[in-house]
């Protein structure tokens, strides 16, 4: 039996991002074992019901302590010693570094890793960015050179670290995303009330301050609109503050909601008539917009990295500028003014979530990718080989 390890720096993205492959992984004949960074005693029935272990690793997600660091990867290489996986799948940055590492000097050959957004650190100019860019690049390319395949969600991102001298094409495998459970979240009506949702970190380069304002924009004009806000506050130096968000919530422009488990999300999404993300963070493909997508809603995203994957404009949204509220206000306006735009562009996100995001297409190429084969493949191969034999013979 193959055992797969999959490692994480933050356990509680597994349930929204990685659940549905490694269910997969296991439906495939797979032994899987999850380290994550939250205690085993908060996980282990979670991970027991879908037949899947559990290790607690230490590691500072956002962190910059090279000690720090060095300890995770010891201790990766510690837990994967003892669990001895064949394969490892690791994704977000510090397990896509640290944990390719330790994986090459437990002398496990194939590693792949998942890239999903480059964040900030790749895509601001400032010149602390830039100082930490080159740092993480090399320590990305000394990874690199352990990894068998990475999977990239936009090309962008790929053409970026080749040209940064990290990955070799050869090594790339390009994915819709992480895909989306097209039954977890199926097609439902827009609502008879118009409203917006915002659902994500509470950054600034989620675009939620441009959200607040555009907002504040329509209200002024629409008041009878909702505008709706889900998601958690963050240590990041750009975050929004609690006492920023107050103003918006007390002049009623904003109803903010929270965080919401993965569980949770899709009644918000049912009852919003459009879903909004004016990000400029460095996307690789954006969940929430995929199940914003499923669900049947227009988009309106920034014109940039990762939501550019998730928009046809004019056909299922609007793309507009990053960082510019009056233009995100206009293409509000303008799905608020006609109802059919809007029923259209609903069709038009499922059709595309259904065509090009559905999760079981994004695992099928995992999978494959990974050599990792249900007995129908298996079947499947030996018949062809056979029939290659046969016209071999005549």
């Amino acid at each position: 039996m193959t055992k797969i390890a999959v490692i994480t720096a933050a356990t509680n993205t597994i349930p929204r991002f990685r659940i549905d492959m490694i269910d997969e992984f296991v439906r495939r004949g797979c032994e899987v074992v999850v380290f994550g960074d939250e205690p085993e005693e908060e996980w282990t029935e979670y991970f027991s019901s879908h037949e899947v272990g559990y290790r607690r690793y230490r590691v500072s997600r956002n962190g910059t302590n090279p000690i720090a660091d060095i300890k995770t990867q010891y201790e990766l290489r510690s837990l994967l010693r003892s669990e001895r996986p064949d394969k490892v799948f690791t994704y977000q940055a510090k397990p896509n570094i640290y944990g390719t590492l330790a994986a090459r000097s437990a002398g496990i050959e194939e590693v792949y890793v998942m890239m999903g957004g480059l964040g900030s650190v790749f895509h601001a100019g400032d010149a602390r960015s830039r100082a930490v860019r080159k740092v993480v690049s090399m320590q990305y390319r000394r990874a690199f050179k352990n990894v068998r395949s990475a999977f990239f969600q936009n090309s962008e991102d790929v053409k970026l670290f080749e040209d940064l001298g990290i990955v070799d094409h050869a090594k790339v495998v390009m994915l819709r995303g992480s895909g989306v459970n097209l039954g977890q979240y199926p097609m439902r009506p827009l609502p008879t009330k118009t409203s917006f949702l915002f659902v994500g970190r509470l950054v600034r380069g989620k675009g939620v301050f441009d959200y607040l304002e555009a907002a504040r924009i329509v209200k002024s004009i629409h008041p009878e609109v909702e505008f709706h806000l889900v998601g958690p506050f963050d240590t990041n130096p750009t975050a929004l503050k609690p006492e920023e968000l107050r103003q918006y919530i007390d002049d009623g422009t904003v109803e903010y909601e929270g965080e919401k488990k993965p569980n949770e999300v899709q009644p918000c999404l049912e009852r919003c008539s459009c879903f909004v993300l004016p990000s400029y963070y460095g996307e690789g493909t954006p969940k929430s917009a995929l199940e914003a997508m499923a669900t049947g809603r227009p988009l309106i995203v920034a014109d940039a990295v990762g939501c550019r994957e998730v928009v046809r404009d004019g056909e299922n949204g609007f793309f507009v500028p990053p960082r510019d509220p009056e233009v995100i206000a206009e293409a509000m306006t303008r799905l608020i003014d006609d109802p059919a735009l809007a029923a259209r562009m609903s069709e038009a996100s499922r059709r595309m979530a259904e065509k090009l995001f559905d999760v079981r297409k994004v695992n099928d190429v995992i999978c494959k990718t990974m050599g990792i084969t249900t007995q129908m493949d298996i079947l499947l191969e030996v018949s062809e080989i056979q029939e290659s034999e046969k016209r071999f013979r005549c």
